[in-house]
């Protein structure tokens, strides 16, 4: 599979993609212009309290986040998109929200000329309640459990399938696509017709993303426990950037990660025969994104000899392929779509 060429060596790569320590504006600014179909990432957020990945301070965020942009822009195919999973936070001191991840995204549009595809939000429902001083202790604000999610896009009309997303009917549906639906005007004023009654192998999906971020015993994160490793502390779950993937790219196109993290975009990538590159600033989160790929690493011993006083052979452990959906949401094959 052709990939793009940089002036440094590749931290690893795989059949569909590679992995590049440091800077992704350096590598970036060696790209060729209008080579890239989906840049798919979760930037590091404006939190108040410091992360160890680092993390910018909302008043300075969009300052910061600019540079990246315009290289996103001058890589990106004119039927290309951007997709930023960003989460908000709160005012120091005062339980009042930031603006900034508003203020990202109309910088975005009206200074770089990006177009506002759709807005989505990433619902995760096992997210702990916090700040604690607002919603656990004074209990004068709720439990903040939303991410936005920028669909951005070059021109209005990047590629997209909806076919290549489609959700299971569920029970009511399918019981009323068998039982017929009589057309009719509703309430509303929505005219109803006879095409509703129409089956077609599944139901388009809303802008709302429900996925819990639970994942405990992936093979990353057991790779990481055997071996006394620190996982990333901020992943956001397969099913993300699988949708999204699914949604916006065919097989053969380049998927792009600039905050890679633990790389869950290009493991999913992987899965799905996109190519993908990869770039992330803390070697010890590209080392640990290794287990992700059965072939970049031998496997720890399920049981270390210090605690059991035996010699367990390197052959010992088993490795799982990367295997999607480890999430919950369900997507209905490219194969089983009319």
């Amino acid at each position: 599979m052709d990939m793009v060429s940089f002036n440094e060596k590749p931290f690893y790569t795989t059949g569909y993609g590679a992995a590049y320590l440091g800077d992704a504006l350096g590598y970036l600014r060696q790209m060729e212009r209008e080579s890239v179909d989906l840049i798919v990432t979760s930037p590091p957020f404006a939190l108040k309290r410091k992360k160890e990945y680092g993390n910018v301070d909302d008043k300075d965020y969009v300052s910061w986040f600019m540079p990246f942009a315009v290289e996103f822009k001058r890589v990106l195919k004119d039927t290309g998109s951007l997709v930023v999973d960003i989460g908000g936070t709160w005012v120091k001191g005062q339980p009042t929200r930031s603006l900034y991840h508003f203020e990202l995204v109309i910088a975005l549009c009206r200074t770089l000329g990006f177009h506002l595809a759709q807005e989505f939000y990433w619902y995760n429902p096992s997210k702990l309640p916090s700040p604690a001083e607002w919603v656990t202790v004074r209990r004068v604000r709720v439990k903040d459990a939303v991410d936005n999610i920028w669909w951005l896009s070059k021109t209005p009309h990047p590629k997209a399938s909806n076919w290549r997303v489609l959700k299971p009917y569920s029970d009511s549906m399918a019981r009323l696509l068998k039982s017929g639906y009589k057309a009719r005007l509703r309430p509303s004023g929505h005219d109803i017709s006879e095409k509703f009654s129409r089956e077609h192998e599944g139901a388009i999906p809303p802008n709302l993303l429900s996925l819990a971020n639970t994942d405990s015993n992936s093979t990353y994160l057991r790779e990481c426990r055997q071996r006394g490793l620190t996982p990333h502390p901020a992943r956001f779950p397969q099913g993300l950037p699988e949708f999204f993937i699914r949604f916006l790219t065919e097989p053969g196109d380049l998927v792009v990660d600039p905050f890679a993290g633990s790389n869950v975009t290009g493991e999913v990538a992987e899965a799905l025969g996109r190519r993908w590159l990869a770039f992330e600033i803390v070697e010890e989160y590209l080392e640990t994104s290794r287990f992700r790929f059965s072939g970049l690493y031998k496997p720890a011993p399920l049981f270390a000899p210090a605690q059991t006083g035996e010699r367990v052979p390197a052959s010992a452990g088993t490795v799982l392929q990367p295997v999607l959906l480890e999430s919950t949401a369900e997507y209905i094959t490219d194969n089983e779509v009319a």
